[in-house]
């Protein structure tokens, strides 16, 4: 369902382009899938210059190709200005998706009036960091996903005692202010919802965390103070 909500928003997206361009996309996109048809790729549009397309592939990563030579390039365009194009386009991309979470299989914490979505790992520093700073507020409702890392080896095992847990919230902020880092973990009978949100992550190009949609906006990392400026800033 959140693949074919995916390709509903692409098709969308290249509704606002004129035919002619419209075509001409359908034709750059054939010319990619002959040259590299080992290639996983979602859309493809207009890019930065002329001639040259931007590719989504494996759901989250942007790369260009260009038609004329057959080349595929990876990295970042920036302007004179020091605008980074291909963050903001990554990041456009990203708010995208916020509508694509299965809000009813998230971990809830607070009640608030604002939309925080959350993907964390247990054993992240950065994650951990968010989490208190959202603990400290009161205006938010937190929808947390648990995306365990490999870099994190007990990571698993925490996310999968939070979300089996009969007390999730409560087992959460143990769990993420330290409390099993240098002990076992109670007994618990897993629930399988771990799998769930690793399937979600999976389906949507998630490669890191912390990842945060703040109100349906896209927020990459520990952008902490850029979180309070927005929550802030939305109550005016």
């Amino acid at each position: 369902m959140m693949l074919r909500n995916f390709i509903i928003a692409a098709v969308l997206f290249l509704g606002l382009f004129p035919l002619s361009v419209t075509a001409a996309v359908e034709d750059v996109a054939k010319s990619l899938r002959q040259n590299y048809p080992q290639l996983n790729f979602q859309q493809v549009t207009p890019g930065p210059i002329e001639g040259v397309y931007q590719v989504v592939a494996d759901q989250s990563e942007i790369i260009y190709y260009i038609p004329a030579s057959g080349y595929l390039l990876t990295g970042e365009f920036w302007t004179p200005d020091a605008k980074n194009l291909t963050q903001a386009a990554k990041a456009d991309l990203m708010t995208g998706k916020a509508g694509l979470f299965p809000l009813a299989k998230a971990l809830v914490i607070g009640k608030g009036p604002q939309q925080v979505i959350e993907v964390a790992d247990p054993d992240c520093p950065y994650c951990r960091e968010g989490s208190a700073f959202f603990a400290g507020r009161s205006d938010v409702t937190r929808y947390i996903f648990l995306f365990p890392l490999n870099m994190h080896p007990q990571s698993e095992a925490k996310a999968d005692y939070i979300l089996s847990s009969a007390e999730p919230e409560v087992a959460y902020e143990e769990v993420m202010g330290g409390a099993f880092d240098n002990q076992p973990l109670p007994e618990f009978k897993t629930n399988g919802l771990l799998q769930e949100h690793q399937g979600v992550g999976a389906q949507l190009g998630i490669r890191g965390t912390p990842q945060y949609w703040v109100n349906g906006r896209f927020v990459a990392g520990s952008s902490l103070k850029l979180i309070e400026q927005m929550l802030d800033g939305n109550k005016q």
